[in-house]
């Protein structure tokens, strides 16, 4: 019989203590073509990175997102934000991304897969929907990064609605914009790990 895991509520969730984020000293930004081309040839030989991205709001009706404006990428010591302003920085993403072996893990990735495939011509390969894995284990509902990280560290996981809905399309991104967008690639690696999936990636 299978069993089925209650997720946690908001209220129990906020009456958690606060899980620990990264620093803008771990937290690389990436905005030229050179910078990305070393930065992706540098995690194309990682294993396993928590992914994300982030795209600017749009608020008018019918208005379709150019985006994601940036991907983030994460290791469980730092994590790189790779802006796509410029289009000669797109293609080291691009090949990055489409590479199967380095396993992206993340939250609520389907919209991303499917920006990513238009803006940047290619199909993200080796993507982990932690959602899916949850479902897996038994937990009911979308579990998201704020429950995963109270199921598995009795934490509660800081998000700032501002950082979410603020321009990602900006030449240059604020503290907090990066603070946000850099802990949301970081947490789901550091999920991905307490969830022992490099362990049963490693022994398929």
């Amino acid at each position: 019989m299978r069993v089925h895991h209650p997720t946690p509520d908001k209220d129990t969730i906020a009456a958690l203590e606060p899980f620990e984020r990264l620093g803008l000293d771990r937290i690389r930004v990436i905005s030229s073509p050179r910078e990305a081309e070393a930065a992706c040839a540098e995690l194309a030989a990682v294993p396993h990175l928590g992914f994300d991205t982030e795209s600017r709001p749009t608020f008018r009706v019918g208005e379709v997102s150019d985006g994601p404006h940036i991907v983030q990428l994460a290791t469980p010591e730092q994590a790189w934000i790779f802006q796509l302003h410029e289009p000669a920085s797109r293609g080291p993403v691009a090949e990055l991304l489409a590479l199967p072996q380095v396993i992206k893990a993340g939250f609520g990735l389907g919209d991303d897969r499917k920006r990513i495939t238009v803006k940047l011509g290619r199909e993200p390969e080796g993507v982990l929907e932690l959602n899916a894995v949850f479902r897996e284990r038994g937990y009911r509902k979308e579990m998201g990064v704020k429950g995963a990280v109270a199921v598995l560290f009795n934490r509660r996981y800081l998000k700032s609605k501002k950082a979410a809905t603020s321009n990602w399309a900006a030449p240059r991104l604020t503290e907090a914009q990066l603070v946000y967008a850099a802990n949301d690639a970081w947490a789901a690696i550091r999920v991905f790990h307490a969830l022992g999936l490099a362990q049963d990636l490693g022994a398929r």
